[in-house]
């Protein structure tokens, strides 16, 4: 098992911001999500979720080439 990630200083970001960011459609985001090219998001709630602002930043740096972790 790798190492964890300290994300106390990382802000987490909501679907709009998301979007705004990435400039990707809801739609886009959750195919992507499927095929594990797009960050994994963080249940915040029983109807809400966020990504953490670094994984977006990671995918906007290289989006044809991300690659979600594997747990």
């Amino acid at each position: 098992m790798g190492s964890m990630i300290d994300r106390r200083g990382d802000s987490l970001l909501r679907m709009p911001e998301v979007q705004r960011r990435t400039g990707l459609s809801t739609t886009s985001i959750y195919r992507k999500l499927s095929d594990r090219t797009f960050p994994s998001q963080v249940r915040l709630g029983p109807k809400m979720v966020a990504w953490y602002q670094s994984d977006i930043e990671r995918f906007i740096a290289d989006p044809m080439g991300y690659r979600a972790d594997v747990a």
